[in-house]
């Protein structure tokens, strides 16, 4: 998400920074370009206006203008105004994600449009509630409109580890909130989640089933989910529902396939409620919690390191990773190892996120689409890897053409493949070694130079 506006702003930004000093007429001239990257990218036009008018009012001064480094000053007060736009800054609540300052059970209530992931978020927060915060959660589908949306709840329920409302046929939304309700006194839950029916358009007959059983639930939080790839119009719902319903946060489904982001920004403004949570992909675990420094961060190009260090610590085993790192200042480094190496960054996500968190990669974004990067790459070498004897993998100079012609049938990929995993384990082999024979203090003296002795003084992109 946020990528064509952050590749747009970056470029504005490294012009601003070849000026050197600023005069008042680069910071208008810059804010113009920043007004249609903002506009491009999907913000609202009243949302545009407010952080431009913002940004002007606050870099036009002579203390910045007159600073040592005018432009990363600029840069400063346009991360500042992006962070209050999305919800961060000073004077911001503190609390992140789901309120659960309530008494027992807590109950949330999820709405939106069909096809907005309600239900699947559903599925999402259950499994983050109960394994972050060790909460013990019920969830109920009070979806009658369409078929098998219960079932679909209910399966996802039980891929999570948690308990779902049963099923009983004929019964009305309110009929099953209230049993939902008196279950979850009764199991003394901790957290129980209504998933509501949804239709593709707003409607009375809609917004009316929700607000009664709103009016009968009384849920503590009343998230709106809704679908970032809908542009304008994910606005214009979140309007509709916080009118009638005030919502207390939004949840954006499926950011991993909308570049431009700008709803996201338009979403504070136009109804008060913070996003609580981002959601990419189907898996239960492709969720995380919304933080708009961080956010801002992506979007001027700064990577979210911290982020980045979270996903690794939550899915990274640190045992493995020690016992990996021993040996490689050993220098042994085996296509076991690298196996484990392809199963731990793999546990991270898709490559693409992973490398956006990273500042300055948006500067080579076309070098890594050239480099077709996708987690299922990392899949097929696990599996050209699997297709090896034990021998083999602990001595890859046996894999000759006859072998490698085995190991291609074996893991469904070419010899060509094959060839591509073994030239870049015989890389990373010899920079393992390299570093052994370094030692931490030849490290620290020649840098990436002692590592790739190729490089010489050629530019890494």
């Amino acid at each position: 998400m946020f990528e064509a506006l952050s590749n747009r702003l970056t470029g504005i930004f490294d012009t601003l920074r070849r000026r050197g000093a600023l005069r008042e007429e680069d910071v208008a001239e810059a804010l113009r370009e920043v007004r249609v990257a903002l506009l491009e990218a999907d913000v609202a036009l009243p949302v545009v206006k407010d952080l431009t008018e913002k940004v002007r009012a606050r870099a036009v001064g002579a203390e910045v203008i007159r600073s040592v480094q005018p432009a990363q000053q600029v840069i400063k007060i346009v991360n500042d105004v992006l962070v209050e736009a999305l919800g961060g800054g000073p004077d911001a609540p503190a609390a992140r994600g789901i309120d659960l300052n309530a008494p027992a059970p807590v109950v949330i209530l999820m709405v939106g449009l069909q096809g907005s992931g309600k239900t699947t978020t559903t599925g999402k927060l259950a499994l983050r509630l109960q394994d972050k915060q060790r909460k013990k959660v019920l969830v109920a589908s009070l979806d009658t409109q369409r078929p098998a949306a219960q079932r679909q709840l209910a399966i996802l329920a039980e891929q999570a580890g948690v308990i779902s409302l049963p099923i009983v046929p004929g019964e009305g939304p309110l009929v099953i909130a209230a049993r939902a309700m008196e279950d979850a006194r009764r199991g003394y839950f901790d957290v129980l989640i209504l998933d509501t029916a949804g239709r593709l358009s707003i409607d009375d007959a809609l917004m009316a089933e929700v607000a009664a059983v709103k009016a009968a639930t009384r849920p503590h939080e009343t998230l709106l989910v809704v679908d970032a790839m809908t542009g304008q119009d994910s606005v214009q719902t979140a309007r509709a529902f916080n009118e009638r319903l005030a919502i207390t946060g939004i949840v954006m489904t499926r950011v991993d396939g909308d570049a431009r982001g700008g709803a996201a920004l338009s979403m504070r403004a136009v109804t008060g409620a913070p996003i609580k949570f981002l959601g990419a992909g189907e898996k239960l675990d492709a969720i995380e919690e919304f933080h708009a420094d961080r956010i801002a961060s992506r979007i001027l190009g700064m990577g979210d390191i911290v982020s980045l260090v979270e996903r690794a610590t939550e899915n990274i085993d640190q045992a493995e990773a020690e016992k990996m790192a021993a040996r490689m200042q050993k220098g042994l480094f085996t296509l076991d190892d690298y196996a484990n190496q392809l199963k731990q960054i793999g546990k991270m996500g898709n490559l693409q996120g992973i490398l956006g968190m990273l500042p300055g990669v948006g500067k080579i974004k076309s070098q890594l689409a050239d480099a077709n990067l996708d987690t299922k790459i990392l899949g097929r070498q696990a599996a050209i890897i699997g297709s090896m004897t034990k021998k083999e993998r602990k001595t890859p100079d046996l894999i000759k053409a006859s072998r490698k012609k085995r190991i291609a049938a074996g893991s469904g990929t070419s010899v060509q493949d094959v060839n591509k995993l073994l030239k870049q384990f015989d890389d990373m082999s010899a920079m393992m070694k390299r570093m052994s024979k370094l030692g931490q203090k030849g490290m620290m003296r020649g840098g990436l130079a002692a590592l790739m002795p190729g490089l010489g003084n050629k530019r890494p992109y």
